[in-house]
């Protein structure tokens, strides 16, 4: 079996209707981005020590884009633990109760690679948040978490550590969350004369 390479990037593709073309277009992604997993267990090691662990609840990786504000981590925050991931065990109703429902618990781990872009073969970050930025707004947003729910349920990584997460995925239940999402359409419109 051989792997063919793919094309860099495919053309645009243009649509003429009625005097309007179409030009489809990738939106660039200006959001703060949670991948959430519902988890049986999770732990986070940093230099072979446990540093965070948790029982049955969500493992949320957060990607911090440069241009996220307040109102990302709000917004990400409201939308993780509102999130109805787990079945209601006295209803028999899948998809119907939160982590706080559940009295679960929450491991934020911050990871910057989700604003990763393949250039050619190797991994570009420049549109993730730089480091120095990067750090106290995670930490804003950790302490948002325990704010918000209970404190002693909301465990963290450590920021800026090679960190080795291991997790149980229970179902396997994975969501993706983007602070902002996408207007109505990737296309833009143009008039043709």
């Amino acid at each position: 079996m051989y792997c063919l390479p793919l094309p860099l990037q495919a053309p645009l593709q243009l649509q003429a209707h009625n005097n309007v073309r179409f030009q489809s277009k990738p939106k660039p992604i200006r959001a703060m981005r949670a991948v959430v997993q519902r988890v049986a267990s999770a732990s986070v090691e940093v230099e072979g020590r446990t540093v965070s662990e948790i029982g049955p609840g969500l493992l949320v990786l957060v990607g911090l884009h440069e241009s996220d504000s307040n109102s990302d981590a709000d917004y990400i925050c409201r939308k993780v633990l509102n999130m109805r991931l787990f079945p209601n065990e006295s209803s028999g109703r899948g998809w119907d109760q939160n982590v706080m429902h559940r009295n679960y618990e929450v491991l934020l781990v911050s990871q910057f690679t989700l604003y990763g872009v393949l250039k050619g073969n190797k991994p570009d970050f420049h549109v993730a948040m730089p480091p120095q930025n990067a750090k106290p707004f995670y930490a804003s947003l950790v302490d948002s978490f325990r704010n918000s729910y209970k404190p002693d349920a909301v465990k963290d990584g450590v920021f800026g550590a090679m960190m080795k997460v291991n997790l149980v995925n229970d179902g396997p239940v994975t969501m993706q969350i983007d602070s902002q999402s996408p207007k109505n359409s990737n296309d833009v419109i143009e008039e043709q004369s």
